[in-house]
């Protein structure tokens, strides 16, 4: 798949606020400062589509890209920040949730890793609310041009087994980095795919 057109279509803190014309949606998700923002703007090929920040914790808001005129990229807010006041990180928790569990246009979440660290508690225990709820999601793991070929298979290797103490099998996992645009190939055709199927099950 070729990006060939990656335009803002709204903000949103609830579902019912959300664009109003109905297309597949895939969404991307991680802890604060994993590099979302930078992982969809080189998927999309524009620097500036989804704002970065060095400051964890930017996106408050379900951010929804309109994609070639035929789905939507959604950025969602990050978790695990624990700067918010109690208050602000129980505003985007429920925003994330509503979202998660009522956007019935959501096709994939994809879960987003920083390879540098072992997997946290906080990304393991959103991982099995999503296995409570049936969401279809997939890893994808950050900034592996900050780490060694070797060291990289050795992290995703523990990660795994973490998750397989929970899991029967993984869904697909993905290797990305902002700065050298590996990944993005990978990832765009798996969303083709899933868009293909889609298609083909629509009435």
């Amino acid at each position: 798949m070729k990006v060939t057109r990656a335009i803002f279509a709204g903000s949103s803190t609830r579902v019912s606020q959300k664009p109003a014309r109905r297309l597949p949606e895939f969404a991307f998700i991680g802890r604060s400062n994993v590099g979302k923002s930078s992982l969809i703007n080189m998927l999309c090929g524009r620097n500036g589509l989804a704002m970065t920040s060095a400051t964890p914790g930017k996106t408050r808001v379900v951010n929804h890209f309109l994609i070639n005129d035929a789905w939507y990229l959604v950025d969602l807010p990050g978790y695990g920040y624990a700067k918010l006041a109690r208050k602000g990180r129980q505003e985007l928790a429920d925003a994330i949730r509503d979202y998660i569990l009522h956007s019935c246009d959501l096709q994939m979440l994809f879960v987003l890793v920083d390879c540098r660290h072992d997997i946290g508690r906080t990304d393991i225990d959103f991982i099995a609310e999503l296995g409570e709820h049936g969401i279809p999601f997939s890893l994808v793991f950050t900034k592996t041009d900050k780490t060694g070929p070797k060291a990289l298979q050795e992290r995703i290797a523990r990660d795994e087994a973490i998750l397989l103490q929970d899991w029967e099998f993984l869904p697909p996992a993905f290797c990305t980095s902002a700065r050298t645009g590996a990944g993005r190939d990978e990832l765009l055709a798996y969303i083709d795919s899933i868009l293909k199927s889609y298609h083909d099950n629509v009435p």
